[in-house]
């Protein structure tokens, strides 16, 4: 499928509209969005031709049209043309100046972001850690956090969400709190939640789990089917965590919240099988955010559902048990695609969403599998300023080529973090 495409070199004299080049030079080097693409304009042969190439790579089978025929030789005595740079080509250039600004930038937000998540988890682990022999001194670094956190991602009317590198925490634990904890603020204030409410529900995030300390670890971990006593005593730990919550001197709200986050607006949730407004209206936004990084990041990560295929079965066979209209934005804010999914754009370009803006959900940043450009420099594309490449489809990992996989390197458990410096960004000069 990913296998590597049989091309032919053609003189550059012989370029025409409908073919699909490969050119061998560094991305930053020429004015187009993609080293491979198909010429659609005379403007870029010129700025083909401007690069000094005697022949270009081209690809039959993904060509709309055969070279021109070799143009006759030129005495020796007659020089080459010249060719000046039209309004065209340097509007072309202007824009790859752009792109590689927007690619600096994009490296540096999620830089920004790896260092605010690394320090989240440290934190979230001190605080864990000292829960029960110092509650109240835990209690308030946890409502210092959710406070920055609620202070950065009320900065802007847009949110940037990251995907992170999986592999910058090392403890897997605080995960699945601060991945729950970011998405459900993220949607509670797309969702036109008061300050107060927002913030409350980070607070629980954090400790909605807090309850599996009373259970086992061998049934919390466990990478196969739980029998039903198993399912029943996981189920205890909504008891628990309420009871935990009330006694180290969380609000009501937060503790209701802890208690409710399995339950289902159709009822067949957990532990009491409320319905509808039943269920506390914040536990039922954070019951939807559970639900997907569940779905993503379960303990055996063979078994996890990539973004797309969570976000479109929660969609098309969970949709009775949520809240519609949050359900509905969530997926909106998210995009169809979210990060972390392995996308094809319609120029045959695969690539993987590692951000999305709320504002543009359907135009995600991309990164690029160029096999001409170094992983460690990976082109990234914001679809938002690339209004001819569009997302067509979605793939698994699994149906990667090797050299691709290593590429892209597909996150074997979902992250993510919030840019938290996007606003003060835009007000750079």
């Amino acid at each position: 499928m990913c296998a590597t495409p049989i091309t032919v070199d053609v003189p550059v004299e012989q370029l025409c509209i409908g073919l699909y080049v490969h050119l061998d030079v560094s991305w930053l080097e020429h004015s187009f969005a993609l080293n491979s693409f198909k010429i659609k304009t005379q403007e870029e042969i010129d700025a083909i031709r401007q690069l000094g190439l005697v022949t270009v790579r081209v690809n039959p089978a993904k060509s709309d049209n055969r070279p021109l025929p070799p143009q006759p030789k030129q005495a020796a005595s007659v020089a080459p043309p010249v060719l000046q740079q039209s309004p065209e080509e340097l509007a072309m250039i202007q824009e790859k100046k752009a792109r590689i600004d927007r690619l600096v930038e994009q490296r540096r937000a999620v830089a920004q972001c790896e260092k605010e998540l690394l320090k989240a988890a440290t934190t979230l682990k001190n605080i864990t850690k000292n829960l029960f022999s110092r509650p109240q001194e835990s209690v308030r670094e946890a409502d210092q956090m959710i406070q920055q956190m609620l202070d950065s991602l009320l900065l802007d009317k847009d949110i940037a969400i990251h995907l992170m590198n999986d592999k910058i925490v090392g403890e897997e634990t605080y995960y699945h709190s601060l991945n729950v904890g970011v998405l459900t603020m993220m949607l509670a204030k797309e969702l036109a939640f008061s300050p107060e409410d927002i913030k409350l529900m980070g607070m629980a995030c954090l400790f909605h789990d807090i309850g599996k300390v009373e259970i086992p670890d061998r049934i919390v971990h466990k990478t196969f089917g739980l029998t039903k006593a198993e399912q029943n005593l996981l189920q205890m730990h909504c008891h628990y965590g309420q009871q935990i919550a009330e006694k180290i001197g969380l609000s009501k709200g937060v503790a209701d919240i802890i208690m409710q986050h399995h339950e289902h607006v159709d009822g067949s949730g957990y532990p009491q099988q409320f319905k509808g407004n039943g269920i506390s209206h914040l536990a039922r936004i954070v019951a939807i955010v559970n639900t997907y990084d569940n779905l993503c990041n379960r303990p055996n990560p063979a078994d996890s559902l990539s973004p797309y295929e969570a976000m479109s079965y929660m969609f098309a066979q969970l949709r009775k048990q949520f809240d519609a209209p949050a359900l509905n934005i969530f997926i909106r804010c998210m995009g169809v695609y979210p990060p972390g999914t392995i996308v094809k754009l319609n120029d045959g370009t695969l690539g993987m969403v590692i951000g999305v803006n709320s504002g543009k959900p359907l135009r995600p940043s991309v990164l690029i599998y160029d096999p001409s450009v170094p992983k460690s420099e990976a082109i990234i594309l914001d679809l938002i300023h690339e209004p001819t490449l569009d997302i067509s489809s979605s793939l698994k990992p699994g149906q990667l080529s090797p050299e691709v996989y290593d590429y892209l390197s597909p996150r074997k458990r979902m992250t993510y973090f919030f840019d938290t410096q996007k606003a003060d960004n835009q007000h750079r000069p």
